[in-house]
């Protein structure tokens, strides 16, 4: 019996292959040239957000800081902590895909979005391979990092992700146009890092700060993460939509940016 293939079948599963093969080919290039020339440099890569995570927690635990909810501090922050820097690191080495990328964007067959995913894929590798280690020092340590609710923790980490890949591919294409603008998000980062909800619990300030955070996606994702670990968790800011919402937007916006000004970047 003949099988029949229909043309446009064919052509979606070749095109497809196609583009998991490019985007292979500039995860490769990414590994080399921004690890020591070494495909295993990228096993360091988490130690960055890791050493920064565990000096945050050091410094709280050394300088006695109190407790702001639950009877573990050490919890309490990393559960602020690995959506914020998450959602920093992500974003902040996606801004530079491009600029970092450029020669590649010379060969016809690779295209803007082929370059920052393949970045994206190697930070959310790197983002849950971070959060995995935490996991594991807080139970050699005899904290308890598994949440009430596991699903809700997936749910608000992997929200997480799709924002900071969403704004990424954003600041990836402006950084593009500008350069100088790599440095501005930078700023913006520890704009966003001091409002995340990281050290405080935001329902506990004044309503005039409240309404001002709020606006802050990251803090959303905090405050969704914290809520799968402490049962009666205060979370009358948080708002999932809201923070669902601003990410597809941010990644429909990113798409249509690079559509838009595909042809004005790559000859510019």
């Amino acid at each position: 019996m003949a099988l029949n293939f229909s043309p446009n079948r064919i052509s979606m599963r070749h095109a497809l292959a196609e583009q998991r093969n490019i985007m292979g080919a500039v995860m490769l290039r990414d590994l080399r040239t921004r690890f020591f020339n070494h495909g295993l440099g990228f096993l360091l890569v988490p130690l960055f957000p890791f050493a920064h995570l565990l000096a945050l927690i050091l410094l709280n635990n050394v300088t006695g800081a109190s407790f702001a909810y639950g009877d573990d501090i050490n919890v309490f922050l990393v559960t602020g902590l690995i959506p914020t820097l998450s959602f920093m690191y992500v974003s902040r080495y996606m801004s530079m895909s491009l600029l970092m990328n450029k020669p590649m964007l010379a060969y016809p067959i690779i295209g803007m979005l082929e370059v920052v995913f393949g970045r994206a894929v190697l930070e959310v590798l790197s983002a849950i391979w971070m959060a995995t280690a935490v996991g594991a020092v807080f139970l050699a340590v005899g904290s308890n990092p598994l949440p009430v609710y596991p699903v809700e923790a997936f749910a608000a980490f992997c929200v997480t992700l799709l924002l900071a890949v969403s704004v990424g591919l954003v600041v990836s294409i402006i950084t593009m146009m500008s350069d100088a603008f790599a440095t501005v998000w930078a700023l913006f980062l520890i704009i966003f890092y001091v409002a995340s909800g990281s050290f405080f619990v935001v329902s506990f300030l004044p309503e005039l700060a409240v309404d001002i955070l709020s606006w802050n996606p990251v803090l959303h994702c905090t405050e969704w993460m914290r809520t799968a670990y402490y049962p009666g968790y205060p979370d009358q800011v948080l708002d999932k939509g809201y923070v669902v919402s601003v990410a597809i937007g941010m990644l429909v916006l990113g798409l249509l940016m690079e559509r838009v000004l595909r042809h004005r970047l790559l000859v510019g």
